[in-house]
């Protein structure tokens, strides 16, 4: 048992391994997403072989949902990172494939784009105190591509990053209010940002493996 843990969830009673049950196992709702979208990928590999890119993203999320285990069982600072890092790589990586294969941006537009949700991520929690400044960035650039490509481009992967964000929304509010209401609810509301967020990450893979031009 260890000494010092990480208790920031309302589930966790303590530093054993066991102690965020409900928050661990609804992890498997990202190894699910992340099966579901290779079955995707492989169905719609064509004469060019799979898209290396596609690969990534499914492998990312499938990392998020081994990092995110990790956390809710160990509880320590490395595991924290391997729950954080896997997650930023991607909100990175797809606001870049966002911008490059749905709105067809230059390279210099999609490095500002991941620039701005840098940006962002580091300032919300300096000014507002709220450490999910990645987030809300994250929300924020589904809703503006997603915005951009349904109402300006009439293209049909606005529509998906658009539900993206609602469903996102939602998540982010579970996650938010987990310690505020664990007087009431004991078990929390975290589990529910892991099985809200995993639907998340399977409609934006989706809408990429089918809507995304290739380079």
């Amino acid at each position: 048992m260890q000494d010092k843990y990480i208790d920031i969830y309302c589930e966790r009673t303590g530093p054993e391994y066991w102690s965020e049950p409900v928050n661990a196992v609804t992890n498997l709702s990202f190894i699910i997403a992340a099966f579901f979208l290779a079955r995707l990928i492989s169905r719609q590999a064509g004469g060019g072989g799979v898209d290396r890119l596609h690969l990534i993203i499914c492998g990312l999320i499938f990392l998020i949902g081994i990092g995110s285990w990790l956390f809710h069982t160990h509880a320590t600072w490395w595991a924290l990172a391997a729950d954080v890092f896997p997650i930023i790589i991607f909100i990175l990586l797809y606001t870049w494939l966002a911008l490059r294969r749905f709105a067809y941006a230059p390279v210099w537009v999609c490095i500002i784009g991941v620039l701005l949700i840098l940006s962002i991520a580091r300032v919300v929690p300096m000014l507002t105190g709220f450490q999910g400044g990645s987030y809300l960035a994250a929300l924020a650039a589904l809703i503006a591509i997603g915005g951009f490509l349904h109402f300006f481009r009439s293209h049909v992967a606005g529509i998906s990053l658009l539900w993206a964000a609602v469903l996102f929304a939602v998540s982010l509010t579970l996650r938010t209010i987990d310690l505020p209401l664990c007087g009431y609810f004991s078990l929390g509301t975290h589990f529910m940002w892991h099985v809200i967020n995993a639907s998340v990450l399977f409609v934006v893979g989706r809408a990429m493996v089918l809507h995304g031009k290739r380079y």
